[in-house]
């Protein structure tokens, strides 16, 4: 599985900063309505529903907020690196400016898991983190992740 088979280059998105873990969602579910077709408002209670389980901040500035949505044929993603960072009760009490979102269908089992697992392994690269955090534009940052992932299998 790679980075590019998950995530669109319209899927990526810069902001200058969300106010809360909420209004972070609803950035997502705007990108994942234009890149995918998903309703903003289901995509934002899934998310919300999931982290009410526990937060999904990793540490290091990074997020995974991920849930299971109907009417899904495959996993998807959504990348957002937020300019100021904000508060996710992450493990390491870190603020959190990356974040990529994983949406699956209801019935993914394995899909997610290796998704999830590759997304984690991808932004636990602090150098390649770093080049996110030095870039603004979307298209630079979806080649930072997607070349980045190639260079990891390698």
């Amino acid at each position: 599985m790679q980075l590019s088979s998950i995530l669109k280059p319209v899927a990526i998105k810069v902001i200058s900063a969300a106010s809360s873990k909420k209004r972070l969602f609803q950035e997502i579910g705007d990108l994942a309505f234009v890149a995918y077709g998903l309703k903003p408002e289901v995509t934002v209670d899934t998310l919300l529903e999931r982290e009410s389980l526990g937060p999904t901040g990793v540490g290091h500035g990074v997020a995974l907020p991920h849930a299971r949505l109907a009417g899904l044929d495959h996993v998807v993603g959504v990348f957002v690196l937020m300019e100021k960072p904000i508060d996710f009760a992450s493990i390491d009490r870190q603020p959190v400016d990356l974040a990529f979102a994983l949406l699956a269908p209801e019935d993914a089992g394995v899909e997610h898991l290796k998704a999830l697992a590759l997304v984690s392994r991808t932004l636990r690269d602090s150098a390649l983190c770093a080049k996110l955090r030095a870039n603004r534009d979307p298209a630079a940052l979806y080649a930072i992740l997607t070349e980045g992932q190639s260079v990891q299998a390698a």
